[in-house]
């Protein structure tokens, strides 16, 4: 399919490269022509190519962008959305989600996931970095929708195995455009050495990196200290499991010393300000890891611990509480924070073609709506976005060519009260009527 963007406000995310204005070519899935106005009548003139275009859409000014990147997602947790709130996070996770979540088929999870995906859409979210309970009808759920989809495993010492988690890689990294596999576990804290050990094995022989909760709570970092002696971060290091590179989710009571893990090992931090701040967990010390270079993308976390699968919100939160805990305000400028939900999130989530507008890239696109109060008057439109920008911005959502979501309609392949419907049902047998 032939599709031309017009008359836009281009943000490409390439490094030192302002908003310009211009339009986008489209060819099938990726992204085939980028330029200026200017650029587009020095190279074409008169001779404007006589191209088929199946479709053409007029931006009417407004920007577009690489669409977000949700590094840390559990999808099918919409179905405890607003129930589990308001309690600690041991509480929250021992006696509300892990019993609950128990009673959940891989067709309920298929149902929730798409749920999750609307909103996923209306954010301007083109991907995410998701790990939850059966992989496979996550994975199913996202292609019939036409989501782009990172999975990594939660393995713990009560679901899954190494072996089970061998054969979701090679499956995944090779069956659908849409769809790859990044290895993972669940935390340290729900995982023996001995398990451990043997995901640090596979790492080694796929010569891959691993991504896991770490750190989230002091709680947890102190516990781990009990075990072995060491913080989370430094004792999976020492274990090898960190060789080939990876990342940690939440990152927020992190040492000098797992800092240097880190920045040694090249490992991402995946930071999720809001569901940290939901559940007391804390502020994560984005500062510094901007000062040793350690790349950070953002997450939303689940549904149940967010409750807003809103990149926006986090964006924001990302900055406003890096300038609370460092108590400056220049401490973290919003372009920054921008990259992080774009560029950073991309690299995080092995998907180098889905980084930057430019041509060859996936076309993975968002286009936001400048022409509402809240992005007037237009005098910086990455500080637009972090600051003042919301859902009600995005008119469309694009992903790998394909228009999903387009002024309040989507184009998924199913009818949206269906799915409403069904994930109803799903609360309605798991939860009763409370």
């Amino acid at each position: 399919m032939n599709i031309r963007l017009y008359n836009a406000k281009i943000l490409t995310m390439e490094k030192d490269r302002d908003v310009f204005p211009g339009e986008v070519w489209v060819k099938n899935d990726r992204i085939a022509y980028v330029a200026d106005e200017e650029e587009l009548s020095s190279e074409w003139g008169q001779d404007f190519p006589r191209i088929v275009w199946d479709i053409e859409l007029d931006c009417k000014g407004n920007l577009l962008m690489p669409g977000f990147k949700n590094a840390h997602t559990h999808s099918a947790m919409t179905f405890l959305r607003s129930y589990t709130d308001d309690v600690p996070l041991d509480v929250w996770l021992n006696e509300k989600v892990f019993p609950l979540e128990a009673k959940l088929t891989g067709e309920d999870i298929y149902d929730l996931t798409k749920l999750a995906i609307l909103e996923y859409l209306t954010s301007g979210i083109t991907a995410i970095f998701e790990m939850y309970l059966t992989p496979d009808t996550i994975a199913e759920a996202c292609m019939d929708m036409g989501m782009r989809c990172v999975l990594t495993s939660g393995l713990n010492n009560f679901s899954s195995s190494v072996s089970q988690m061998e054969e979701e890689y090679q499956k995944w990294n090779k069956k659908n455009s849409l769809i790859s596999y990044q290895l993972g576990f669940h935390a340290e804290y729900t995982c023996s050495r001995e398990l451990l050990y043997k995901v640090v094995q596979l790492s080694h022989k796929l010569r891959a990196p691993v991504y896991t909760h770490l750190a989230e709570t002091e709680q947890e970092v102190e516990a781990c200290r009990k075990r072995y002696g060491m913080t989370p971060a430094v004792f999976l290091d020492t274990l090898g499991m960190f060789e080939y590179g990876g990342g940690g989710y939440h990152c927020v009571h992190m040492t000098a010393q797992d800092m240097d893990v880190f920045r040694r090992r090249r490992l991402y931090v995946i930071t999720n300000p809001a569901s940290n701040m939901k559940l007391a967990s804390g502020i994560a010390p984005i500062a510094d890891y901007e000062k040793r270079k350690i790349s950070v993308a953002i997450g939303t976390d689940g549904p149940a611990s967010n409750n807003c699968l809103d990149m926006f919100r986090e964006m924001f939160l990302v900055t406003g509480l890096s300038k609370l805990r460092e108590k400056d305000a220049a401490s973290l400028d919003a372009m920054r924070v921008l990259r992080m939900a774009t560029v950073h999130g991309a690299k995080a989530m092995r998907l180098p073609k889905a980084d930057v507008l430019a041509k060859g890239k996936l076309a993975d696109m968002i286009l936001i709506d400048l022409h509402q109060p809240n992005m007037q008057p237009v005098h910086n439109i990455p500080k637009n976005l972090v600051y003042s920008g919301s859902k009600s911005n995005v008119c469309m959502t694009m992903v790998g060519g394909k228009i999903l979501y387009r002024n309040g309609e989507y184009n998924v392949g199913e009818d949206v009260d269906t799915i409403y419907r069904r994930c109803g049902d799903i609360v309605k047998r798991i939860l009763g009527d409370r």
